[in-house]
C-alpha cells in the first residue's frame, strides 16, 4: 500500500518536482496546494495527473491542506517560509519534505532557533523531516559515499566545496519573481524589521550546496570555523548582503579541514562542486562540461563518467519516471538529483524510516554556514559550530 502526498508550492521550482512525486509507484494519491490558483489549475487540468488526483484535493493555503488526511507534504514555497511551514505541518501529523535551505533569513540566531525547533518537533511528533538538498544526490556525491564506505579514501585529510552563483547570472531575476508573488509582498514588509535592526544576511546562510557533498561523503560535521567576507567596491546594495563572497575554513569532527566558498560575485558560470582528499585516494569533481571527474590513488588516475558515478534507481521507479506523464528527463535537474530526492522521501515515508537528509543531517549543514557568517562579521574570529547529534536509529 502506498502513501498520500500533498504538493505545497507549485511555482517554477515546485513544478519541476510535481511529476516525479506523482509518478512514484509508492504514491497512491496526490493533493495540489498553492496560493496562486492558476498554478494549481496547471496540474489539476493535466490528464496525466488524473490517475492519482481528484478535484476535491485542491487547496488554496497551507492551513487548508493541513486539515486533509495526507501522510506527507512536499513544501517548495518561498525560502523564508520553509521552517515555519515544516514545523506547522509536522505538528499536524504530516511528514515533511522541504526545499532548501531550511530557512532563509538575515538573522543567523533566528536560523539556529528554527533548526532547534525542527529537531524538537521531530522528537515530539515522531514525524520525519527531509531537506531536499540537490548536491547530496549529484552523481559525484553518490560516488564519493560509495568510495568512503569502501575505505578507499583512507583517512580524510582535506575537502573543499564551492557554490559560485553570480548575482547577475539569474539571481536578480529570481528575486524579482519571488517578490512579485503574494508571499513575496508579505516578505517585503517583514524584511523591513531586519533593515531597521541593521541586520544583513550573507551567502553562507545558504551553504547546503557547498557543504553537503564533503560532509555526507566523510560522515563528518563541522566543529569550528574561521571565515572572511569580501565585497565588490562597485556593487549596488540591491541584494543587501553584508558580504557578496564568503570563504570559510572548518575543523571537522573527523580531524580533517574543509574549505568552503560561497560566492555571489565571480566571473564564471554557476558552479556547485567539491573535492575530497584522503591518505589513500582523492576525488576531484567537475560540473557539466567544465573539466573531468577524477579519482586518484597513489598508482593511477581514473576519469569517471556520470553513469559510473550515479547509483541506480530502483527498477520500478526508473520505469515509472521514464514513462510517466511529461517527465522527459528521468533524473531531473541539478545534476540529475531530483529523481533521487523524490524517491528517497517517498520510500522513507512508505517504509517508516528516517530519510537520508533527515533533520539532524540538515541542521549540520545550516549551522556550519550560520557560524561561518558570524565569523566573517567578526573578521575571522574562530567560533564553535553547534551540533544536535545524530539522528535516532
Amino acid at each position: 500500500m502506498g502513501i498520500s502526498l500533498g504538493l505545497v508550492g507549485l511555482g517554477s521550482f515546485g513544478s519541476s518536482f510535481a511529476g516525479l512525486f506523482k509518478n512514484h509507484p509508492l504514491v497512491d494519491r496526490i493533493g495540489l496546494c498553492d496560493r496562486e490558483p492558476e498554478r494549481v489549475a496547471r496540474f489539476a487540468n493535466d490528464p496525466s495527473f488524473s490517475d492519482k488526483f481528484k478535484p476535491s484535493d485542491t487547496y488554496g493555503s497551507l492551513d487548508e491542506i493541513l486539515k486533509a488526511d495526507f501522510d506527507a507534504l512536499v513544501i517548495i514555497t518561498q525560502p523564508w517560509l520553509h521552517a515555519e511551514q515544516a514545523v506547522q505541518a509536522m505538528k499536524a501529523g504530516k511528514h515533511v519534505y522541504s526545499a532548501v535551505p531550511i530557512v532563509s533569513l538575515p538573522d543567523g540566531d533566528e536560523i539556529l532557533d528554527w533548526c532547534n525547533q525542527i529537531i524538537e518537533t521531530c522528537k515530539a511528533t515522531g514525524m520525519f523531516y527531509m531537506l531536499g538538498e540537490t548536491t547530496y544526490y549529484r552523481p559525484q556525491t553518490m560516488y564519493c559515499r560509495r568510495k568512503s564506505n569502501e575505505g578507499a579514501f583512507g583517512e580524510f585529510v582535506f575537502s573543499e566545496g564551492e557554490y559560485f552563483h553570480d548575482i547577475e547570472h539569474g539571481l536578480r531575476e529570481v528575486s524579482r519573481h519571488r517578490l512579485a508573488s503574494k508571499a513575496g509582498q508579505e516578505w517585503v514588509e517583514k524584511s523591513k524589521q531586519y533593515k531597521e535592526r541593521g541586520i544583513l544576511s550573507g551567502p553562507m546562510h545558504y551553504p547546503t550546496h557547498s557543504v553537503s557533498g564533503p560532509m555526507s561523503a566523510m560522515k563528518a560535521h563541522a566543529t569550528k570555523v574561521c571565515a572572511y567576507g569580501w565585497n565588490s567596491q562597485n556593487d549596488d546594495e540591491s541584494f543587501e548582503l553584508s558580504s557578496t563572497n564568503e570563504t570559510a575554513l572548518f575543523q571537522m569532527s573527523n580531524g580533517s579541514s574543509m574549505r568552503i566558498c560561497e560566492y555571489r560575485r565571480v566571473g564564471q558560470p554557476c558552479r556547485e562542486m567539491f573535492n575530497i582528499l584522503g591518505t589513500k585516494g582523492c576525488f576531484y569533481g567537475a560540473e557539466g562540461n567544465w573539466g573531468e571527474n577524477k579519482w586518484f590513488n597513489l598508482w593511477e588516475k581514473t576519469v569517471l563518467s556520470v553513469e559510473e558515478m550515479r547509483d541506480p534507481l530502483p527498477d520500478d521507479v526508473y520505469k515509472a519516471y521514464q514513462m510517466g506523464g511529461k517527465v522527459t528527463d528521468v533524473y531531473g535537474g541539478h545534476g540529475g538529483s531530483h529523481a533521487y530526492l523524490a524517491n528517497e522521501f517517498v520510500d522513507a515515508v512508505a517504509n517508516k524510516r528516517q530519510p537520508a537528509i533527515n533533520a539532524w543531517e540538515a541542521v549540520r549543514y545550516m549551522s556550519a554556514g550560520v557560524m561561518a557568517h558570524k565569523s566573517a562579521l567578526k573578521d575571522g574570529e574562530l567560533l564553535d559550530v553547534p551540533d544536535w547529534g545524530d539522528a535516532p536509529a
